[in-house]
């Protein structure tokens, strides 16, 4: 791509070496209609995860349904270790990043089985999620390998690891969930970062109309 030139005092849009100008880019939050997926959509993405080389879909499909689950951000799940998981007791001590809340939460019945064939397949490593190449996933890795599904299970708007951890806020807010309780499985030093999830609750406006 040639170097963005001025003319009239103005920087122009780049030139491609074949002569055309490429489209204009247009930011994510104006190509997707929310910030969020709903567990139908979780559900789907999952499953075009399951339909990848055995040992890789389960991979992939754990790293999704264990975000969703536990509301991670893309560098909490990455740096996550088979240490913070007790099969023995069900739980998961999740560390926060951004200096937030530390919290131990329930495995649930779904990640369980999955997440014991995970370790059975790849016990070497110190790391749950592991590359192909025998190192720890990468957030970049993590984020390239959600876009990818998100084109193979028919999107229509482009998706990223962070709407997982929105999902499982909306989820469990539509759930009916106490604000304090969700403020401390998401790991928010502030309630108002949480406050946006029960905010886009439904039931904030059940029964304003009597039809």
């Amino acid at each position: 791509m040639k170097t963005l030139a001025k003319k009239h005092g103005r920087r122009t849009r780049p030139t491609l070496l074949n002569g055309t100008v490429p489209p204009r880019w247009t930011p994510y939050a104006d190509r997707r209609p929310r910030e969020y997926l709903t567990p139908k959509e979780v559900e789907r993405l999952i499953a075009a995860a399951r339909k990848r080389e055995r040992r890789y879909g389960l991979r992939d499909a754990t790293m999704i349904l264990v975000t969703y689950r536990h509301g991670l951000r893309n560098a909490e799940l990455c740096t996550l270790t088979w240490d913070q998981i007790d099969f023995s007791q069900g739980m998961m001590h999740v560390r926060r990043l951004k200096k937030g809340i530390v919290s131990v939460q329930q495995i649930g019945g779904e990640e369980m089985p999955i997440l014991r064939a995970l370790k059975r397949e790849d016990d070497a490593g110190r790391f749950v999620f592991m590359t192909e190449r025998g190192a720890p996933m990468t957030p970049t890795g993590f984020r390239k390998m959600v876009a990818r599904l998100g084109v193979v299970a028919k999107f229509p708007f482009p998706i990223h690891p962070h709407m997982l951890r929105h999902a499982c806020g909306y989820k469990l807010a539509n759930d009916g969930q106490d604000t304090r309780a969700l403020q401390h499985y998401l790991g928010h030093k502030n309630i108002m970062h949480t406050v946006r999830y029960t905010e886009l609750s439904p039931e904030r406006f059940k029964n304003f109309w009597e039809d």
